[in-house]
């Protein structure tokens, strides 16, 4: 019997993550569909070896990883060979609900962006798992309007539409990898971040932050990203079992992502966190202060791609 082909999938969260429990999945699902003809290895958090985040791409790239999943963001500006394209799933205020962001990426926009994607870059795209909306947090004031903004220190991902988003609102980026953020928000050199709350919670940066707006202003995606080279060398019912794995694997890591946001803000208002929602008029007001974002986007990237949104 020949030797089951070796997949390395690697991440940059805790085992209890949304996106690890989802890698579980994924392992299992496919160990057992392929009948001993693939075998997975799970590495939850590369930060726990020394690595930073955004070496997780590189070390699929090279072969150090066979696969990973990485934030669409990072993906749009930060490789050899960017993939501006997928700047629009990250717009400000381009997504009113997860189930909106999720049917484009599952329709016409993602299958485009993975074409896109497939034939500027070494990795073949499985899907997309949700990382939620991202939220404003913050340890000095309350936040309602864009002017409560101003002046805030903010930790942003590398991304240039997120840095000109904050830039509109009056605040000060200070774009970082995570591991560096994550030093920034400890050591009080950054006053603000935006995350999902998973994330805030995870990262530890409630104990530093008390003010939580639930701003939505960026919808987060998560690229299931695999050596392409590898990948097609693989008989194909290995490929067709990689695939129905990922899809079982999206479509919890989905299902998980929405519960855990429900018990994630239970959990931060009976420590005392304050949880501020926006009304309509206020939403209003920060996606018209951060409207030439968008609008510069579409100039760059064209109607078309636009046209795929869903609404």
């Amino acid at each position: 019997m020949a030797e089951p082909i070796k997949i390395r999938l690697g991440g940059y969260s805790p085992p209890d993550s949304t996106h690890s429990r989802a890698a579980v999945r994924f392992k299992e699902s496919l160990e057992k569909a392929a009948g001993g003809a693939a075998e997975v290895d799970l590495f939850w958090n590369i930060l726990d070896f020394g690595y930073r985040a955004d070496s997780l791409l590189s070390m699929v790239e090279c072969g150090l990883l066979t696969m990973c999943y990485f934030s669409t963001s990072y993906v749009a500006a930060s490789m050899s060979v960017p993939v501006p394209e997928l700047e629009i799933v990250d717009l400000p205020f381009v997504f009113g609900s997860e189930g909106e962001a999720q049917a484009a990426l599952d329709g016409a926009l993602g299958d485009r962006l993975t074409e896109i994607t497939e034939d500027r870059t070494g990795f073949r795209v499985l899907g997309y798992w949700d990382n939620g909306f991202r939220h404003l947090t913050n340890r000095l004031r309350s936040v309602h309007a864009p002017a409560d903004c101003k002046g805030m220190r903010i930790r942003l991902q590398p991304n240039e539409a997120h840095i000109k988003t904050f830039e509109l609102l009056g605040a000060v980026p200070v774009p970082c990898d995570l591991k560096e953020g994550i030093e920034k928000i400890v050591s009080h050199d950054v006053d603000a971040q935006e995350n999902p709350l998973a994330n805030t919670v995870t990262y530890g940066v409630t104990d530093h932050h008390r003010f939580i707006t639930m701003s939505a202003h960026f919808y987060g995606a998560r690229g299931l990203y695999i050596h392409k080279d590898s990948f097609d060398s693989w008989p194909g019912e290995v490929q067709t079992a990689v695939r129905e794995a990922a899809r079982e694997a999206i479509g919890l890591q989905r299902s998980l992502a929405a519960e855990k946001e429900k018990e994630l803000r239970t959990q931060l208002e009976s420590e005392g966190i304050e949880v501020i929602d926006l009304t309509a008029d206020e939403r209003t007001a920060f996606a018209e202060a951060t409207r030439p974002v968008v609008e510069d986007a579409r100039k760059r990237l064209g109607d078309g791609l636009f046209s795929l949104l869903g609404h």
